[in-house]
């Protein structure tokens, strides 16, 4: 089942289909759909034909942030979709829903160029959909041991990465079934949420550990945002960090938000540098 805001352009010329930017993982409060927000604002406000894609629809933080974007009026808009998990009671046939939902949604995105998916914090039949679509898939974990066990179990004592954990392998699952339908591989983003101004021990041997397991497992390292109130205020009137600085009805640009901004832009830079084309489509079980 969808739910949609605004309408979805249509351009006959364009057949290129879209890039699909997937937010992933499965623990809440790592700043996905925060990151996914900003990102897709970003692109917009650089020209791009942008679409967003809530498929945690039941706890629907990005939808309601795109509601809160229109009702405030005057802004650019993605095309906007959420997804609601089939409600069916046979697995088999729930997961099927889901798949004919994600397929019809992301075929019908004509003109778009980019897709950005937020998912759920927890292992569902659409979230997985989604990993097996991504072109690219962006981890946003705070920086803490606590999210890093999301991707490696660590010996407490040496440090030393004992091997992948539940989320990196399912990331691996998804890769699997890539190379076998023959499509692009995934390329997968850390991104480093949070992150504070003291270079405590902590943060550095978090930059060591990431480092090592991104050789072992293939992804790329990318700093995300720094702790900052902003990003909270902003939710209500719908506006990110691209809007500041004009006739909006936003709090004044301090350093602070511009510092943000910063950040915001240094991700899509880093998301852009990927590889621009996106696989065949694969069938997530």
């Amino acid at each position: 089942m969808t739910l949609e805001l605004g309408r979805t352009p249509k351009s006959p010329k364009d057949a290129t289909e879209p890039r699909i930017i997937v937010f992933g993982n499965e623990k809440g409060g790592s700043g996905k759909s925060t990151a996914a927000v900003q990102v897709a604002i970003g692109l917009l406000r650089r020209g791009h034909a942008v679409a967003t894609l809530d498929l945690d629809a039941r706890q629907g933080t990005l939808s309601r942030y795109m509601t809160n974007r229109e009702a405030h009026g005057g802004l650019p808009m993605p095309v906007h979709t959420a997804i609601l998990p089939s409600k069916l009671n046979d697995s088999t046939q729930a997961a099927a829903a889901d798949r004919d939902a994600f397929e019809t949604t992301v075929s019908g995105f004509g003109g778009i160029e980019y897709v950005i998916a937020d998912t759920p914090g927890n292992d569902t039949s659409l979230s997985r959909l989604a990993h097996a679509r991504a072109d690219t898939l962006v981890t946003p974990i705070n920086d803490s041991f606590i999210d890093f066990d999301l991707l490696a179990r660590v010996d407490p004592k040496t440090r030393r990465i004992l091997g992948p954990s539940v989320y990196a392998e399912l990331v691996w699952d998804r890769r699997k079934e890539r190379a076998m339908a023959r499509g692009a591989p995934i390329d997968w983003i850390v991104m480093r949420n949070r992150l504070g101004h003291s270079e405590a021990r902590n943060k550095r041997e978090m930059g060591e550990a990431l480092n090592e397991l991104a050789k072992r497992i293939g992804f790329r390292v990318a700093q995300g945002f720094g702790e900052r109130v902003i990003f909270r205020e902003l939710f209500l009137s719908g506006l990110t960090l691209f809007d500041l600085g004009g006739a909006v009805g936003g709090p004044a640009l301090a350093m602070s938000h511009l510092a943000g901004r910063q950040e915001a832009r240094a991700l899509i830079d880093a998301i852009l540098a990927g590889p621009p084309r996106r696989s065949p489509a694969v069938t997530a079980q």
